[in-house]
């Protein structure tokens, strides 16, 4: 072997300086220069929450899409991560965090939590940051302009979450169908530097709105890792929240470590139990495959929705393998639980590659030109289509509803902003999913907490250790409808009445035990009103009117009976004289059917008579018409010229002149009454008339009637109130009113009792009705109202109408003038059986004439064939002669035969 020449030194020593400088280049590529032989380097900057489930995961997918693209790409041109960690509601905002990316690690494009707010803040940092793209991956993220900043969001925000507005109307959709109507909001504070907070509850509020409900209220709690006592500090705050009467909890928001402590803390205080109703969003639900099993058994009963995913894919299988294997290398301290991706870990990969892709095509480091590339990405991702529309990912949410049950949880249906709920499979939006054939899915078959399959009410009131205090007018005109009377025997309180009955139907009607006490109150109907309002009292039943200026304290139920403003004064006698009062002894009906008798019985004694040849019944026919109609006047009054010589004839008279004698005797009677029996009319007619001449007028002086006489332009001194029911009669007499005013129900059993000398007269002010009363707000008035209409439509609210309330065999009614003629019915016998007769005795006629001519149309005939069959023979020759002719005339032989002409005379006389 030879020994090393100078030359193969040199050669040495020039491949060992090729080889530093080609390092060099490399070096200079990495740092973003350009290589005659590879593509520009991009560097993307990462902000993860290192600590929770969610950072995790985004870290583990952002890695394993980075190694992907780098992988596949042929060229040597390279994807290059920087990841900056932050904790979880940290003062420090994403905003600073990613400031420091592009300072320090010069990255060309941020992918992170950050919100339009902290997009706005970073923008501007400094001019040179405002192209910069940022993708952002918060799944809270899209708000209102105006609810984040006075400014419009930087046009390089990418958004590639879902928009929060799904989430919360998905929230509102569950509300909606269980029809709760208050709900508690609860949720884990972001940071101190952002207010998403609040335009999230602004969205639940809004969202809410539209199905009828509302936030009773709403609890923020700070994040986990700033408490140093979660656990007690939960349960502090729970405590709060255990005594309110909304049952329906929300959580709108939170990370899933601090969701674990929530409902630990929430079984733990009996929370979890009968007549409770959580939900959770999709920032909790969506981790339940990832979490050790045992810990959803604080969780049972709990309802929620998690972003739908196809999770039957093959590319879903093959990065869920990976995903996991990748996972518990990193994290081998977890090692409960099953590490599968969540919805969340799904984004965070499409958006690396999304942005890789957009990197990829462009041949410069221009921002602006990138964020454009990445907005224009349209392929299949896992998380479904990636596209976008303004900036915002242009996906159509779908959401699994789900319910935990045991160590697990099952799908109870699907929802979407197009479908509702749903539950049927089909092609929709590049994904499987079920759609529905009936609203609600399979929302029915919900195992709630407690272990209930009877969906909760969402609230309480009282219980049996406190029942609900309603108060009822103990002082009231009326003891009708409330009646307080105390038992000295048994040292209660019995209360009763009409009112107290219809409630306890009401009650009834419910789907819920609700345990109550009455509570008897002496103030006045507005007083007791304003007592509700104060909460003083749970509610209040009693014949309660609802007005528009007591809506402002309380809220009111549908009315159990209804009611309006009545004026009763007494009665006074007045003789009628009318022009035409003998008319008035019948009625219209009876005057046209005695018209039509009469008629009747004369046309059919003058054809009976006609029919037997009776001389004095002939003559040309406008003398025949003459005759009949003359015969059925005279023949009242006994006056005919005509003899009568049938027997029929004589019935069908006889019958009609004893119907005529008793209706005669009826229509004396009746006259004589109604010329000489004075009628009873009000003593005053109008309101107006009580106003002009200052009379005095009574009232019920606990009720609002006093309020609404003064706004008639009655003068207070004017308005005498009364407090009993049998005052009235004693103030009418002695003078002391001229008239008094009562709503319609209490009218009615002032007239039921006192019916002889009083009446109403006047219009009737409308009002709203009887109802129950209940504090503003309160769920229950809803219920109360259903129940009301229940009890209404099946006719029990009138059985204890009549019974209690109209239970005096004279009411109102008598008081009121009656039609003193007399109808048709009263005589619908006697008419029947003259009408009867007159009928027979008709067909008998008719049958005897006919067949007195059939027997000289029938001699005719026979003796006259062939003329008339000749005459026959022509017309037809005739008219088929001319057929299409509207017209054909028919030309007959003239016949002159005297044979015939005894006959054809006959013929005329006839007709």
């Amino acid at each position: 072997m030879r020994s090393a020449t100078t030359h193969d030194v040199f050669s040495l020593l020039l491949v060992y300086f090729l080889l530093i400088y080609q390092m060099a280049n490399n070096k200079n590529g990495v740092n973003g220069s350009v290589n005659d032989d590879c593509n520009i380097i991009w560097r993307i900057g990462a902000i993860i929450d290192p600590i929770s489930r969610l950072g995790k995961e985004q870290k583990v997918a952002i890695e394993m899409a980075v190694h992907e693209f780098n992988g596949q790409n042929s060229k040597c041109s390279e994807l290059v991560f920087d990841f900056a960690y932050y904790s979880h509601g940290s003062s420090s905002p994403a905003a600073s965090i990613a400031t420091y990316l592009v300072n320090k690690k010069q990255v060309h494009a941020i992918l992170g939590p950050l919100t339009q707010q902290e997009a706005v803040l970073f923008s501007e940092f400094d001019e040179s940051y405002k192209g910069i793209p940022i993708i952002s991956l918060s799944p809270t993220a899209t708000y209102s302009p105006q609810l984040v900043s006075p400014k419009d969001p930087p046009s390089s925000l990418v958004q590639i979450s879902d928009d929060v507005k799904s989430q919360m109307q998905c929230i509102a959709a569950l509300i909606g169908h269980f029809k709760w109507r208050k709900v508690i909001a609860l949720y884990e504070s972001t940071n101190s530097f952002s207010n998403m907070d609040s335009g999230l509850i602004t969205h639940f509020s809004d969202s809410l709105k539209v199905v009828g409900s509302t936030v009773e209220y709403h609890l923020a709690f700070p994040p986990l890792l700033s408490l140093s006592n979660s656990k007690s500090f939960t349960k502090e705050e729970l405590e709060k929240l255990k005594t309110k009467n909304v049952k329906v909890f929300v959580v709108v928001q939170c990370s899933l470590d601090f969701g674990l402590v929530l409902f630990e803390m929430a079984t733990e205080m009996g929370m979890m139990g009968k007549d409770y109703v959580w939900i959770i969003s999709d920032n909790m639900a969506s981790f339940f495959d990832s979490v050790e099993p045992s810990v959803l058994l604080n969780m049972q009963g709990v309802i929620g929705f998690k972003s739908n995913v196809d999770d039957k894919s093959e590319s879903f299988k093959q990065f869920n393998a990976k995903f996991r294997r990748k996972y518990r290398s990193e994290y081998p301290e977890e090692e409960e639980g099953n590490p599968s991706p969540s919805f969340y870990a799904l984004k965070a990969y499409d958006a690396t590659w999304a942005t890789a892709k957009a990197m990829q095509k462009l041949t410069k480091n221009n921002s602006s030109e990138l964020v454009k590339t990445i907005l224009s990405s349209d392929f299949e991702g896992l998380s479904g289509k990636v596209s976008f529309k303004n900036g915002v990912i242009f996906q159509k949410p779908i959401f699994k509803i789900i319910n935990v049950i045991g160590k697990s949880y099952r799908e109870v249906s699907f929802w979407s902003p197009e479908f509702g709920f749903f539950n049927d499979l089909v092609e929709y939006n590049g994904m499987k999913l079920k759609i529905g054939n009936g609203l609600g899915g399979d929302l029915e078959s919900i195992l709630w907490p407690g272990g209930q399959q009877k969906v909760p009410k969402g609230w309480t009131i009282g219980g049996l250790e406190k029942p609900l205090k309603i108060g009822v007018p103990a002082k009231g005109a009326f003891n009708q409808f409330v009646t307080v009377n105390f038992n000295q025997e048994r040292n209660e309180t019995i209360i009763g009445g009409f009112s107290v009955h219809v409630f306890e139907a009401v009650v009834r009607q419910l789907p819920y035990y609700l345990p109550y006490v009455l509570v008897p109150f002496y103030g006045t109907y507005d007083e007791m009103v304003v007592g509700v309002s104060n909460k003083n009292l749970d509610a209040a039943v009693g014949d309660t009117e609802i007005m528009a200026d007591r809506y402002e304290y309380a809220e009111f139920s549908q009315p159990y009976i209804d009611s309006g403003l009545v004026m009763i004064v007494t009665e006074r006698p007045i003789l009628k004289k009318p022009r035409f009062i003998v008319i008035k002894a019948f009625k219209l009906k009876l005057w046209i059917l005695l018209a039509v008798m009469s008629m009747s019985t004369g046309v059919v004694i003058w054809l009976n008579e006609y029919v037997n040849n009776n001389p004095d019944f002939s003559g040309s026919f406008p003398q025949l018409i003459g005759s009949m109609l003359w015969f059925s006047v005279t023949v009242l009054s006994f006056s005919q010229r005509e003899s009568i010589r049938s027997n029929l004839s004589r019935l069908v008279l006889t019958t009609w002149l004893c119907v005529v004698v008793v209706i005669t005797a009826c229509f004396t009677a009746v006259l004589s009454s109604i010329m000489t029996v004075p009628r009873l009319e009000p003593s005053i007619l109008d309101v107006d008339y009580l106003i002009r001449t200052n009379a005095a007028v009574g009232c019920n002086g606990n009720s609002f009637i006093v309020r609404y006489l003064v706004n008639l332009r009655f003068k207070p001194e004017n308005i005498k109130k009364i407090s009993s029911i049998s005052d009235y009669p004693e103030a009418f007499k002695k003078g002391e009113i001229s008239a008094a005013f009562f709503v319609a129900p209490h009218a009615k059993v002032f007239l039921s009792k006192y019916c002889k000398g009083y009446t109403k007269s006047g219009p009737v002010f409308k009002l709203g009705g009887f109802g129950f009363v209940f504090p503003k707000g309160s769920p229950l008035a809803v219920d109360i109202s259903e129940a009301v209409l229940k009890v209404s439509q099946s006719g029990e609210i009138n059985q204890l109408e009549e019974q209690m309330l109209i239970s005096s065999n004279c009411s109102s009614s008598s008081a009121k003038e009656q039609d003193p003629g007399l109808g048709p019915e009263l005589f619908s016998g006697p008419l029947l059986i003259s009408g009867v007769i007159c009928g027979i005795v008709l067909l008998i006629s008719i049958a005897r004439l006919v067949k007195r001519h059939w027997l000289i149309l029938s001699s005719i005939i026979a003796s006259n064939a062939a003329m008339v069959s000749r005459w026959v023979s022509l017309a037809l020759t005739q008219c088929y002669s001319i057929l299409g002719i509207k017209f054909c005339k028919v030309s007959s032989p003239v016949i002159d035969q005297r044979s015939n002409n005894q006959q054809n005379g006959e013929i005329a006389e006839v007709f």
